[in-house]
C-alpha cells in the first residue's frame, strides 16, 4: 500500500512564501510522474505543476515564474515552492504521484489572506 502524504500548507499573507512537500511510504517504487493540483471551492480542479523522474517539468501558466516543483527520487518526495502568493492561490493542494496507476495525497490548505 502505498501513502502519499502532504505537509506544508497553511496561512500566509499576500506575497509571501510556502513550500509544500508530498513524501511517500509503504511500498516505495519510483513514480514515472509526480505533481500538485489544487481545487478551490466552486472551482475545478487546476493541475499546478507536475515533473518527471527524469527531471522534465510543467506548469500553470498562473504559476510561471513564481512557483517550482522539484523532486527527491531517491525519497520518492516532490517539493513545491510557492512565491509571491495571491489570494487567488487560496485552494486545497493535494500531491500524485503515477506509476501504472494514479495515487493521491490527502490535501493540504493554503490560505493567502490578509
Amino acid at each position: 500500500q502505498v501513502q502519499l502524504v502532504e505537509s506544508g500548507g497553511g496561512l500566509v499573507q499576500p506575497g509571501g512564501s510556502l513550500r509544500l512537500s508530498c513524501a511517500a511510504s509503504g511500498r516505495i517504487f519510483r513514480f514515472n510522474v509526480m505533481g500538485w493540483y489544487r481545487q478551490a471551492p466552486g472551482k475545478q480542479r487546476e493541475l499546478v505543476a507536475s515533473i518527471t523522474s527524469g527531471g522534465s517539468t510543467n506548469y500553470a501558466d498562473s504559476v510561471k515564474g513564481r512557483f517550482a516543483i522539484s523532486r527527491d527520487n531517491g525519497e520518492n518526495t516532490v517539493y513545491l515552492q510557492m512565491k509571491s502568493l495571491k489570494p487567488e492561490d487560496t485552494a486545497d493542494y493535494r500531491c500524485y504521484g503515477v506509476r501504472g496507476q494514479v495515487f493521491w495525497g490527502q490535501g493540504t490548505q493554503v490560505t493567502v489572506s490578509s
